[in-house]
């Protein structure tokens, strides 16, 4: 089958290939290969525009501070030297987060997921 495919390509490419010869060998020059112009100048009183400001541009990074306590690594993420949230891996399962929303230092666990509701209503009481 793939002799067949090279085969019908080589009797369709052949007459143009034959005629690409025949008129480069008339002219008894070879053809060069095409430039592209240089684009023209900016004008003199063109100012560039100012880049975009990236959100958070201004605002200081958090300090994070990475230790492992047994198997579970702990990363504690401050702000302006306030612990403001623990990043919990453990050796096995999802890593979760504890925040603190208040400032109060009273930390609640989020898992950035949503939690599923199990139903749970009385079917039947004996």
């Amino acid at each position: 089958m793939r002799t067949f495919v090279f085969f019908l390509l080589a009797l369709v490419m052949a007459p143009a290939v034959l005629a690409e010869t025949a008129s480069s060998s008339a002219n008894g020059k070879t053809a060069a290969p095409a430039t592209v112009p240089a684009p023209p100048p900016p004008p003199e009183n063109y100012t560039p525009p100012a880049a975009p400001e990236l959100p958070g541009a201004g605002q200081p990074e958090p300090e994070v501070t990475i230790t492992t306590k047994g198997t579970e690594i702990h990363e504690e993420y401050r702000l302006n030297g306030r612990l403001y949230m623990i990043k919990i891996t453990p050796a096995k399962g999802k890593p979760y987060y504890l925040i603190d929303h208040e400032g109060s230092g009273q930390f609640r666990r989020s898992d950035f997921e949503t939690r599923i509701s199990i139903p749970m209503w009385v079917i039947k009481r004996f």
